[in-house]
This record gives structure tokens, C-alpha cells and sequence, in this order.
């Protein structure tokens, strides 16, 4: 189900815990958000966090936005707060080999199913980011641009995103011709130069038309 309980609405206006405090008004306590992180990007794995922050004060996180409006510092202060303050939390990382077996939209459901599924507290909903996921144990709603208006989504995607940036990282000591320490796999000039001068890396995902070009599986782009 991806609808608000009868009853019960939110107002444009109520902030980024409006979600949560609507939902425990209707009698919801555990309220988990999960969101992903890397769907658009060619390389690397893709990672789906999901967390339940505690009501009142000791659930709001300080600096809390979506992350992708983060500076990385700011992402991992959040991480770190949401870690330390969230009454359950997790984190699933799903290859680019099972990216490319599955295909970027099934992975991604299954990336959210399962990091919900790892959560130690069973949450009573589930607010995820941008379209519905079914098959969570719990009644829920997909909220547009949930990493903006829901606090539990905006935790969950700094969870995800974090995790998935050190990954990065760790990539970049391994294959340091394609800088994914800089775009993290994302299709950039630099990042697209690279996969021109060296083909593909053993962790790009070769389903992306980009990636195939690069090794020869699809012909080049025609230039006017």
C-alpha cells in the first residue's frame, strides 16, 4: 500500500519531522525511511540504507538534510548522529554484478526490501523515496522527494550515501585510473575520458549503453 492512513494528512509546511509526528499521532511508532544511493551511477555498487529515528528530540538530527545537499563533512557529522541516535538502522550493498543480473529498477526495489527487512525494530511504516516498494512487511508511502520532507528518508539517504562514497573510495586505491574517489562512478568529462582511454574497469556496470560503448559492444556515437 503507498497511502497516508485514512484520516491522516501532512502539511506542505510541517517541516521535516511532519511525517513522523502525523504518523505517531495516528498511532505509528516505528516509522522507518529507506532511500538508495547510486541508481544513475555506471560503476560501483548500488546502496539502500534504511533507518527509525526515536520521536521528540532525541530523533532530531542536527544539520539533517537530504544528502545530496550535503558537503561531505556535513554527510558524515549526519551519519554519524543518525548511527548514534537511531533506534534501528541499515545498510545493504548490492554489486554492480547483481546490478547488471537484475537491472538497475529490480535491483533497486530489492536494494530498499532488504535493507528495511535488516532493520532490528520492525517498523509499523515505511516512508521511501519516490515511488512504491511493495513487499515490506509494513504498510507505507512513497513520498516525492522524500529525502527533503521526511526525516527518516533524509537518514536513510545519508546512510546510503555515505557508505557508498567511502566505497568509492576504497575503488579509487584500486583502479586509480578512472578517479571514482572524485565523481564516485557517475558518468562525468573526466569519468567518461577515462572509460574512452581504458575501456572498462572490472566494477562499471555493464548494462549502461556508455560502459558497452566503451568496450566495444555497441558502436560509437555519430557526430554531426
Amino acid at each position: 500500500m503507498s497511502t497516508l492512513p485514512r484520516g491522516l494528512s501532512v502539511r506542505r509546511d510541517a517541516g521535516l519531522y511532519g511525517y513522523e509526528r502525523a504518523l505517531r499521532r495516528h498511532g505509528a511508532e516505528a516509522i522507518a525511511g529507506v532511500d538508495e544511493a547510486g541508481r544513475g551511477a555506471c560503476a560501483g555498487p548500488l546502496v539502500a540504507g534504511a533507518a527509525i529515528l526515536p520521536p521528540g528530540r532525541a530523533g532530531v538530527v542536527p544539520g539533517l538534510a537530504d544528502s545530496k545537499l550535503l558537503t561531505e563533512k556535513a554527510r558524515e557529522r549526519c551519519y554519524d548522529q543518525v548511527v548514534r541516535r537511531a533506534v534501528a538502522w541499515s545498510v545493504v550493498v548490492v554489486s554492480h554484478e547483481e546490478c547488471d543480473r537484475l537491472g538497475m529498477h529490480v535491483a533497486n526495489i530489492e536494494a530498499l526490501r532488504r535493507a528495511v527487512a535488516l532493520l532490528d525494530v520492525r517498523p509499523d511504516y515505511v516512508l521511501s523515496d519516490g515511488f512504491p516498494v511493495d513487499g515490506l512487511g509494513a504498510p507505507g508511502l512513497a513520498v516525492w522527494k522524500g529525502d527533503r520532507v521526511a526525516a527518516c528518508v533524509a537518514a536513510a539517504s545519508v546512510l546510503a550515501k555515505v557508505t557508498r562514497d567511502r566505497i568509492m573510495v576504497d575503488l579509487d586505491a584500486v583502479h586509480p585510473a578512472y578517479d571514482f574517489k572524485t565523481h564516485k562512478g557517475y558518468i562525468t568529462d573526466v569519468h567518461t575520458t577515462a572509460l574512452t582511454e581504458h575501456g572498462p574497469s572490472p566494477v562499471h556496470r555493464m548494462r549502461f549503453v556508455n560502459v558497452r560503448r566503451a568496450a566495444g559492444l555497441e558502436p560509437l556515437e555519430s557526430t554531426p
